[in-house]
């Protein structure tokens, strides 16, 4: 018997097939970028990235490094992805946090506690974020002005935003140490979570957590230490001064109102994730723990919440990633996020698709690396085949 042609075989088939489609593809994406490369020649716009070199000539309203109007685009963006990256961790620890009690009053007993969990839920959750974003942004540009500040117990409200006491450094400093807080607790989770480090004893791991915690602690300290004035006060706490306000630290009402909108609906749905997270431990589980002499703490925090915790971990990082795309929502407020530094920028520079480019590409890496650690967090702590009985 001959055999068969080349061609008549299913996988060379599917081989072509495939082979084609991408092609096709390659083919209608090179016609695009040759068709409006074509359309901004004949409209006198050029094309490329050479424009992230230069001055913007326009000012952020906030940034945690230092920024100027002559700084290049390309700070400039580097300063919004890190603001988009500030407002995340303020927005998911905050959401996290809401949700967990939240979680925890309708999973519990008490009625009342339940009965408050779901009117939160249902008010927070069904009202849309934006709303929620202009509710709140309304709130803190209408309290009094500076010399009618509210004042309590070192802290003033007014229109032009929040002001607590703060530590005496320099700005730098500040940085640098909640550079090294951020690095020091996610080596923390890291060297607690990671399974390479599952198989050192214990007495070694506790060292080894206590010396990253140490080094975390040192760096802080000495920040602190060496951009402090010598003579100045090492608290300094806002004052009225004029028409203005001197010390402390401000939340400007941008940064309060966004923060304030993605917690408390983020809170909402994390809140429900979180009930449905402890409603999937076994009843089973929680009464054999209670059998063997556990306190009602011994069985939520060694029962209860691990177990709750990796059946509700893949459902949250959906939500954590959607929570960080509606960081964008910052620029109906004025807030200078990647997304407002990129619309900007437009504005002033005319590079649209470059620009779209990029801010497609900033926001696939932050989700994509957020995706990745989660996932990893989750693999690391999935219990690992099935407990099965085989009787004898």
């Amino acid at each position: 018997m001959s055999p068969l042609p080349f061609w008549r075989s299913r996988s060379v088939r599917r081989i072509a097939v495939q082979t084609a489609f991408i092609a096709i593809l390659v083919a209608g994406l090179g016609l695009a970028i040759v068709t409006a490369h074509i359309n901004l020649a004949a409209q006198n716009m050029t094309s490329g990235f050479a424009f992230l070199t230069k001055s913007t000539a326009w000012e952020m309203n906030f940034a945690l490094l230092p920024v100027s109007r002559d700084d290049p685009y390309w700070w400039f963006m580097l300063m919004g992805v890190l603001n988009t990256l500030f407002m995340g961790v303020i927005g998911l620890s905050g959401a996290t946090a809401i949700g967990l009690v939240v979680g925890l009053m309708r999973s519990g007993r008490n009625p009342a506690a339940r009965l408050l969990g779901t009117i939160y839920i249902e008010v927070f959750r069904n009202l849309p974020l934006i709303v929620q974003l202009y509710f709140w942004y309304a709130v803190a540009t209408s309290l009094p002005g500076p010399r009618q500040a509210l004042q309590a117990h070192g802290f003033l409200a007014s229109s032009r935003g929040i002001y607590t006491p703060g530590l005496g450094v320099s700005y730098g400093a500040a940085v640098q140490m909640l550079t090294a807080l951020a690095v020091g607790g996610l080596a923390a989770v890291w060297f607690v979570t990671a399974q390479r480090f599952r198989k050192v004893e214990r007495p070694a791991r506790r060292a080894g957590l206590w010396a990253i915690l140490g080094v975390t602690l040192a760096t802080c300290i000495l920040a602190a230490v060496l951009g402090h004035e010598p003579g100045t006060l090492w608290i300094t706490t806002p004052e009225l001064a004029g028409l203005s306000i001197k010390g402390g630290v401000r939340i400007q009402p941008e940064i309060l109102s966004l923060a304030l909108a993605i917690m408390l609906y983020g809170g909402a749905y994390v809140g429900e994730i979180v009930r449905g997270g402890f409603k999937a431990v076994g009843r089973g589980q929680i009464e054999a723990a209670r059998a063997l002499g556990l306190t009602n703490w011994q069985v939520f925090a060694r029962v209860r919440m691990p177990l709750a915790f990796r059946a509700m971990l893949p459902i949250l990082i959906n939500q954590y990633v959607w929570l960080i795309k509606a960081t964008t929502l910052g620029i109906a407020v004025g807030f200078s996020d990647f997304f407002m530094v990129i619309a900007t920028s437009i504005t002033h520079s005319g590079q649209t698709l470059e620009l779209i480019g990029i801010l497609m590409a900033g926001f696939l890496c932050i989700n994509f690396t957020l995706a990745a650690v989660l996932n990893r967090l989750n693999r690391a702590i999935a219990l690992k085949g099935n407990l099965v009985g085989v009787a004898t």
